[in-house]
């Protein structure tokens, strides 16, 4: 652990006292650097996604804008930031209190170990500060050459399709890599090999580096889910319009293990700060202030989603039917470990207040039904499943959204349709289901059919 040498006496032995007990708990990450921050600071920071140096947006003040009014009102509070990289760097708010700042480090240590071991962080760049700082370096050299207005405006356009990814693909390639390296041992041998390398290799070490960035496509592939590659492909752009998309694409791949991974690793970071300042590091003066401040977190009214509070539950539902949690935390994603733990027991107990009531007069869902909800709202993170599927007629791009019982909305599938369109120059069209309908969305320059 580094310590900044603006943290307090104080601050600085209560994170060696917090990190010596997460390892003896088992935990174990990357160098973790604490940084203190006023509030202010630390939003400023959660804007830009937690990289200071990320390229220049509009939509990154437009973030700040919104935290900060939450603070000011007194609607939302930020205790901590933590990024994955390698070292970890965590961001704490100078005006919490001694107990909130424990209890921030024990949840930034369950977080460190998360994104170093778990499946999902696997294929992830470790050294995303650098790679940050170089985006954000080739962006504003652009906006110099072409000026703020047109760079930003094309930036902006790309963004907005920052969810057309397939959140698959880089653990795929991550598999099919290790697969490569092992290609003349014996199948059993490369199959233990390969399983090795997806559950069991450290990610912080440099014996298995792992590439600054997605591959850019080779080829034209379709169908694909990996929409942004394709246009970064064959989108007619100029080269510093590709280099954008690729940038854009590059950190959504990034940032997509924490949009499948969102329940498990704020519930195991929550599971292990309460086991671990429950476990001796609390005052006991402190003991009644920190179970005001975890239950606030953890807290969900009926129809709220707070994954705080399913994670840490499925954790400890886990623990207590005799699981290895360690290895869950290993090799599951939010989807796959609710399908595996939900049980009739932790349906009725916590998810029974998620699901929409019932119409009056119908039965209320039984456990199964419950647990179907769930992971319908988890699958794909959460996000419509849109495919690349073809060109049907010369020139146009055919687009088929994989319909799982949620319609799209209407007007931003129309807008990212257009978005599309834009980068592509010719007509872009879309299959769905609204309403149990079939319904085709066709956009050609500025006009829009259904």
């Amino acid at each position: 652990m580094r310590l900044k040498s603006d943290l307090s006496p104080a601050l600085k032995y209560q994170a060696v006292i917090i990190e010596s007990a997460a390892r003896q708990a088992g935990l174990d990450s990357c160098e973790v650097v604490f940084e203190l921050l006023d509030a202010r600071d630390v939003n400023g920071v959660a804007a830009y996604g937690g990289f200071p140096v990320r390229h220049p947006s509009w939509r990154f003040g437009m973030e700040y804008e919104r935290l900060e009014k939450g603070r000011h009102w007194g609607l939302s509070k930020i205790y901590e930031l933590v990024i994955n990289n390698d070292p970890v760097y965590a961001y704490l708010v100078k005006s919490n209190s001694l107990m909130e700042q424990k209890l921030v480090m024990a949840h930034v240590y369950g977080h460190a170990d998360f994104f170093k071991h778990n499946l999902w962080f696997a294929p992830t760049e470790r050294k995303m500060l650098d790679v940050m700082a170089d985006h954000s370096t080739r962006v504003r050299r652009y906006i110099d050459a072409f000026g703020m207005d047109k760079v930003e405006q094309f930036l902006d356009l790309v963004l907005s399709l920052d969810t057309l990814i397939d959140p698959y693909l880089p653990l795929r390639e991550h598999a099919h890599a290790a697969e490569q390296r092992t290609i003349h041992t014996p199948p059993s041998e490369r199959a233990r090999r390969m399983l090795d390398s997806l559950t069991a290799s450290p990610l912080c070490e440099p014996a298995a580096p792992v590439p600054a960035e997605p591959p850019r496509p080779k080829r034209r592939a379709v169908p694909t889910y990996d929409v942004l590659g394709f246009l970064e492909q064959e989108a007619p752009l100029e080269g510093w319009q590709k280099d954008l998309v690729h940038i854009v694409r590059a950190e959504a791949y990034y940032f997509s293990p924490q949009r499948m991974t969102k329940i498990m690793n704020e519930g195991w970071a929550s599971f292990w700060h309460s086991r671990l300042l429950t476990g001796g590091i609390l005052e006991a003066s402190e003991i009644l202030d920190f179970a005001d401040c975890h239950s606030s977190a953890t807290h969900a009214g009926p129809g709220q989603f707070n994954p705080y509070k399913l994670g840490i539950e499925l954790f400890r539902h886990a623990e207590r039917r005799g699981e290895d949690v360690f290895r869950l935390r290993r090799v599951h994603n939010d989807v796959s470990l609710v399908h595996k733990l939900v049980d009739e027991e932790f349906a009725e107990a916590h998810l029974r207040a998620l699901a929409p009531p019932p119409a009056e007069g119908a039965t209320p869902p039984d456990w199964r039904a419950l647990k179907s909800f769930v992971l319908q709202q988890l699958a794909w993170g959460g996000l419509p499943q849109i495919e690349l599927v073809e060109s049907e007629v010369a020139g146009e791009l055919l687009f088929v959204h994989h319909h799982d019982g949620r319609d799209l909305q209407l007007a931003r599938a129309r807008d990212t349709l257009r978005n599309v369109g834009a980068l592509w120059r010719r007509p872009v069209a879309l299959y769905t289901v609204l309403e149990k309908q079939g319904k085709k969305l066709v956009v050609d320059g500025a006009e829009t059919k259904v």
